[in-house]
């Protein structure tokens, strides 16, 4: 699998191939970003072309080095995650680890380890791996992997090569569920939700997903000042647990930036499946209220995710949509 397999990350790609030509990989990485959003996926590119026997900044893909990493059965490579009955990584697993990492490669030029997720470290396993990240034993690389670098310990963070991850493009989720064998049509109702994580959008119930965004907009249109009722009955429909919210504060965000775009003179929309309900949303309102309700819903999205109570948030979102200025 090459680099060119990875979608979305270039600048990434090319600062990790640069290294690699110049033998310059770091000890020690910490790659943030939302799961699904590639992390994972290029920390396995990375140690692949780092043992690939044949290219110096890439993986060829059919040396036996290569077949293996690609199988998941390379003798060097080493994954940490908490251990099924636990929530946390312990550090008792990281001092096996730093004993393993402490031999000989069997076959590679250096031992390798994925943390996953590494914020779920435990504040002793996470200070027993400082030194092993500053000094590797053995010329070992480790790769820490985290959805938010904030929640590890600032000793752990400084030790290692900060990567960002920005979430995958609506654009780039469509074409990866198309090469999974996704219909189009399928995959532009999943793409705008899926937060630019691939797992996310796999996830994702698709005939419920349907049935969800045609209620969404039906919802939206009826919703008036006149008829206050409309709005408090779209909060008491839509409305469910806080992860259903979310999705539905997704499904919003994504409707009212294609408005936006319309708007703004540009036909591109990522929801061409059902646009005219698309335009019938941006000719309802003037374009600066439709950028200003884009911020709303981004900003009740934040509340819910702080805790906010997902019914009388949407009440208050859905008071403010009704306003059709």
């Amino acid at each position: 699998m090459p680099f060119a397999d990875i979608m979305g990350h270039d600048r990434i790609i090319e600062v990790l191939r640069r290294s690699l030509c110049n033998g310059k990989t770091a000890h020690s990485y910490l790659f943030e970003g939302v799961p699904g959003s590639g992390r994972k996926k290029t920390a396995m590119m990375l140690i692949q072309a780092l043992f690939c026997t044949v290219l110096p900044d890439d993986a060829c893909g059919v040396c036996p080095s290569c077949r293996k990493i690609e199988s998941g059965n390379h003798p060097d490579i080493h994954h940490i995650a908490p251990l099924p009955d636990k929530r946390d990584i312990s550090i008792d697993q990281l001092r096996e680890l730093q004993h393993i990492l402490s031999l000989r490669p069997y076959e590679a030029p250096r031992k390798v380890c994925i943390i996953d997720p590494a914020e779920r470290m435990s504040v002793n396993a996470a200070n027993s791996l400082l030194k092993t990240l500053e000094e590797p034993p053995g010329n070992a690389l480790i790769i820490l992997l985290t959805e938010n670098a904030g929640m590890l310990l600032s000793t752990v963070r400084s030790r290692c090569q900060l990567i960002r991850f920005a979430p995958l493009s609506p654009e780039h989720i469509v074409t990866l569920l198309e090469r999974s064998g996704m219909p189009t049509e399928t995959a532009s109702l999943i793409a705008p939700m899926s937060g630019g994580s691939l797992q996310r959008a796999l996830e994702l119930d698709n005939e419920s997903l349907v049935v969800r965004r045609e209620a969404v907009l039906s919802r939206v249109s009826q919703l008036s000042h006149n008829r206050i009722a409309t709005i408090f009955d779209a909060a008491e429909e839509l409305s469910g647990t806080r992860d259903a919210t979310l999705e539905l504060l997704d499904m919003l965000l994504s409707f009212f930036r294609d408005a936006v775009h319309l708007g703004a003179g540009n036909r591109e929309i990522v929801n061409r499946s059902v646009r005219p309900a698309i335009e019938s949303i941006a000719a309802q309102r003037s374009f600066p209220r439709n950028l200003e309700l884009l911020e709303r819903i981004n900003a009740t999205k934040r509340d819910v995710q702080r805790n906010a109570n997902p019914k009388l948030a949407l009440d208050n979102l859905f008071m403010a949509m009704a306003d059709n200025r």
